[in-house]
């Protein structure tokens, strides 16, 4: 399989990124090797408590799944020069290791033209977890566009999106890596057949001090169509969860390349709201 061009650096940056966490693996498989040091994305809490699993603010998403049974809701909103949107993600754990997910923008406002965004459907499928050594937790995604945004916004058609997410708790650093293909109808009267991109993101997370976290990532699509050309963004974000099933955070993304804002700042909220399961059950 051929790659654009405009994917090769974004994978090149990527990959070298990859290969740097990695190389440290050795020295940070230290701090994990204490039973009695918490991950950085699972607290020590109550056997039975509800954890939240947020997949924001990055782009990138985490391998790890909701618990079973469990209805979890992410919100955010994010705004830079000519683009403004508030998005939305549903998550239930209807297995200890499948989640269903279904997302939507029900605002989108860009250059000045404001409607309702696209919608996804799909699943998140964990089929290894990862163990006190080297291995990580693996999963594959798939979401399936549905075309719901009105006003010319969004794809305008619908299209399929499948990726492979990796894990891994060092201690208290944690690392995501997601690799992909998206599928993107083409909307033109007549036309069949679906353009594609390729999606590549690394981020990076750790707690700072208490409730307090931090995140930054590097994500990019390579080159999709005329109308949507290569991006790369770099992010940055505190985060603060006062209870274990809640967490928010806050921050911007800046734009290395691509039709997108040079700054784009967002806040949001990932919870927990229930186990159902256990609520059917009583």
């Amino acid at each position: 399989m051929m790659l654009s061009t405009s994917m090769v650096p974004i994978l090149r940056l990527s990959l070298a990124l990859l290969a740097l966490a990695f190389t440290a693996v050795p020295l940070l498989a230290q701090q994990s090797s204490d039973p009695s040091q918490p991950s950085a994305q699972q607290p020590q809490v109550a056997p039975d408590e509800i954890i939240a699993v947020p997949n924001r603010p990055t782009i990138a998403s985490t391998a790890e799944a909701v618990q079973r049974g469990v209805l979890e809701v992410e919100y955010g909103f994010e705004g830079g020069d000519g683009h403004q949107n508030i998005n939305g993600l549903v998550k239930f754990g209807i297995f200890q290791n499948l989640e269903l997910r279904f997302a939507n923008n029900p605002f989108q406002r860009d250059d000045g033209v404001s409607g309702t965004g696209d919608s996804a459907a799909g699943f998140k499928w964990r089929f290894l977890r990862q163990s006190e050594g080297w291995r990580p937790t693996m999963s594959f995604l798939y979401a399936g566009v549905i075309p719901t945004a009105n006003h010319g916004l969004g794809f305008q058609a619908s299209g399929h999106a499948f990726q492979l997410l990796v894990s891994k708790d060092l201690g208290k650093h944690h690392f995501d890596f997601n690799e992909g293909i998206q599928l993107v109808g083409r909307p033109e009267p007549g036309a069949s057949g679906f353009d594609r991109n390729y999606f590549t993101a690394l981020s990076y997370s750790h707690p700072i001090r208490g409730k307090w976290g931090f995140t930054a990532e590097i994500a990019g699509y390579s080159w999709t169509n005329q109308e949507n050309p290569a991006t790369m963004t770099l992010l940055f974000a505190p985060t603060y969860s006062p209870v274990p099933r809640l967490v928010l955070d806050a921050g911007a993304y800046v734009a290395a390349y691509g039709n997108l804002p040079r700054v784009t700042f967002f806040f949001g909220a990932t919870w927990a709201i229930s186990d159902l399961y256990r609520a059917a059950r009583h």
